[in-house]
């Protein structure tokens, strides 16, 4: 264990005199010196990198995005192989239509025990927020991270382009026993 320098003493001196105990019973400290400040200390040699942006946080939820499927499955849905068992269409909805249309749809392939629902939302309008159109699209991913059928899904994958391509997505649900 090594010795802490004068400045790690100092502070760690004034982080235990700042710490109330959990109990009502009177604890007595020693009160512990403070160690004398070190007044200059030698600049590092070489060059200094300059400290790394933060990166923001995304703007949905990537669990479902990117939660792991078999392989076989990635490669059926790469290639175009898979067939929806359900298909959603939010055309035509407003934002409170297509999240009851989304709710009700999953709803109903988890009961009839489907696994793939094909998600047909619209492309996403490119630009800066708030957009007319396009916010369906956007709110997709927030609004199944937060259903209560969220524990039924699996994984969400862009749907291939025999589908609706970046206008839909696969809802891959978990299997029901």
């Amino acid at each position: 264990m090594r010795k802490l320098s004068p400045d790690e003493a100092e502070l760690w001196a004034k982080v235990t005199a700042t710490i109330r105990p959990l109990s009502r019973e009177s604890i007595d400290r020693p009160k512990l010196p403070l160690p004398t400040p070190v007044v200059s200390q030698p600049k590092p040699k070489g060059r200094i990198p300059a400290a790394r942006p933060v990166e923001p946080a995304p703007s949905r939820p990537r669990s479902l995005q990117n939660a792991t499927l078999d392989g076989s499955w990635d490669r059926r849905i790469g290639s175009g192989r898979v067939q929806p068992d359900r298909t959603i269409d939010l055309h035509g909805h407003s934002l409170d239509g297509a999240w009851q249309a989304i709710d009700q749809g999953i709803e109903r392939a988890i009961a009839s025990g489907n696994r793939v629902i094909l998600l047909i939302t619209g492309h996403q309008r490119q630009g800066e927020p708030p957009l007319a159109r396009g916010r369906i699209r956007a709110a997709v991913y927030d609004w199944l991270a937060a259903s209560r059928h969220a524990s039924h899904i699996a994984a969400v994958r862009a749907a291939h382009p025999r589908h609706g391509g970046g206008g839909s997505l696969y809802i891959i649900l978990r299997k029901t026993f």
